[in-house]
């Protein structure tokens, strides 16, 4: 254990209140989980992940909780932190710490040194696997606790940052054990990144501004998968939709879609809303902050705070001040303010009112999660170092839990059509 950061019901003061606070969270977003709700009844009995150690650095809030609690309930002691330290629920964090395998260290609002104090302590518990958010616990580990690397099984990275943070440090030969790209498998990618970013980010703003979207541009940073989620879901309010891009076949696509595509600097002074989905740095700097009308939105749905340049705008404003809760002002010398809505951090999951995706998406992905880690306490010598698919029977598994949970039957091929796909023989 780490002797300089203490678990979480060390920061409060009322840490039994926080618990059964926490505690009646996770049990609302439990009931909406039918993933997690079925693969708890085989963890629970099978115990799959006895005397394995999970380092996890994650969203720690009630949905995230769940996840936390089935692979304890499967056998493993568990230490969890956050992966952003304003995506912390405290009150969570609290009823995950009182299980009896688990020590959370996950606090909202920390600085980035105690952010930091934190991982280490989860770290100190010596894993057998990780579990990643952005990837900050693997590169931890590799730089810091080398000598934990024979005894850690695998990974498993939950986010398009952390897997093009992976992938990147995988071609460089750093990577010296296997993480399943959990973002990259289709359970995941199509439905968390797509639902999930554009019902959650949409809303969030909705809430925290209490404004409409109706009859507005909104530009969206970027037509990847979290990018067209946004778009989509904009569109479905009413606003009217403008695409960036950098890459031009999704610039295409975007244009297919029917919404206008432009460059940022154009965008800049059409926008009422801007929205950026790119895990890239400097998608908003200060020519278009220049650019900008009175009164804009400025929100980032990307990994981490830097796709709007803050340091831009904090230099071209001549005040700041909290316009609301969970919205800054920034004054510019001509009088115009852009507002930025929490601190250009991931907005669905660190504005004051935000509760993250919607719990049936996150359901999938961290069905993916439980899959994968099993998999690697089960199978792990079968995989190499580096960046690993999930396996398509893994993902297709949780795939079958959940059209079984919604009640939704669909056909299976038969022996002659499998024969047919499978052959190469049938011509015309």
């Amino acid at each position: 254990m780490s002797d300089h950061y203490s678990p979480v019901v060390e920061h409060l003061a009322e840490p039994e209140t926080a618990r059964e606070e926490g505690r009646r969270k996770m049990d609302w977003a439990l009931q909406h989980m039918p993933i997690l709700s079925e693969l708890r009844e085989s963890f629970v009995t099978d115990r799959p992940l006895e005397g394995e150690v999970i380092a996890m650095a994650m969203h720690v809030e009630a949905k995230t909780a769940n996840l936390v609690e089935l692979l304890a309930d499967g056998g493993a002691e568990v230490a969890i932190t956050g992966c952003n330290p304003l995506s912390t629920h405290d009150d969570v964090s609290a009823a995950l710490n009182a299980h009896e395998n688990i020590t959370s260290y996950a606090v909202r609002g920390v600085d980035d040194e105690a952010y930091y104090d934190a991982m280490h302590a989860v770290v100190a518990h010596d894993p057998t696997i990780t579990v990643d958010d952005g990837m900050d616990m693997v590169k931890l580990v590799h730089e810091e606790y080398p000598e934990l690397i024979d005894s850690i099984v695998g990974g498993a990275e939950e986010t398009t940052t952390g897997v093009h943070r992976l992938r990147a440090m995988d071609a460089d030969g750093e990577l010296r054990y296997p993480v399943f790209a959990v973002n990259d498998t289709p359970m995941k990618r199509l439905f968390d990144n797509v639902h999930g970013t554009g019902e959650s980010s949409l809303a969030t703003i909705a809430m925290t501004t209490n404004l409409s979207f109706a009859g507005k541009n909104v530009v969206v940073g970027g037509y990847g998968y979290c990018g067209q989620g946004v778009a989509k879901k904009a569109a479905g309010q009413n606003a009217n939709v403008i695409v960036t891009e950098v890459e031009p076949r999704r610039a295409l696509e975007a244009h297919m879609e029917g919404y206008d595509v432009l460059p940022m600097e154009e965008a800049a002074a059409k926008g009422d809303v801007f929205i950026t989905t790119t895990g890239n740095r400097d998608v908003i700097t200060k020519e278009h902050f220049e650019n900008m009308k009175d009164g804009v939105l400025l929100a980032n749905a990307g990994h981490f705070d830097v796709e709007v340049n803050l340091e831009d705008l904090d230099e071209l404003a001549v005040d700041r001040f909290e316009a609301r809760e969970g919205v800054e002002a920034y004054e510019l010398p001509d009088g115009r303010e852009l507002n930025v809505i929490a601190e250009g951090r991931l907005v669905n999951l660190a504005a004051p009112i935000a509760l993250g995706h919607p719990v049936e998406v996150m359901d999938q992905s961290f069905g993916i999660q439980a899959v994968c880690v099993r998999e690697l306490v089960e199978n792990g010598d079968d995989y190499e170092a580096g960046v690993h698919d999930v396996p398509d029977e893994l993902d297709r598994e949780v795939a079958e839990i959940k059209l079984a949970a919604e009640g939704v039957e669909y056909d299976s091929l038969s022996s002659e059509q499998r024969e047919y796909m499978d052959s190469w023989e049938h011509g015309t």
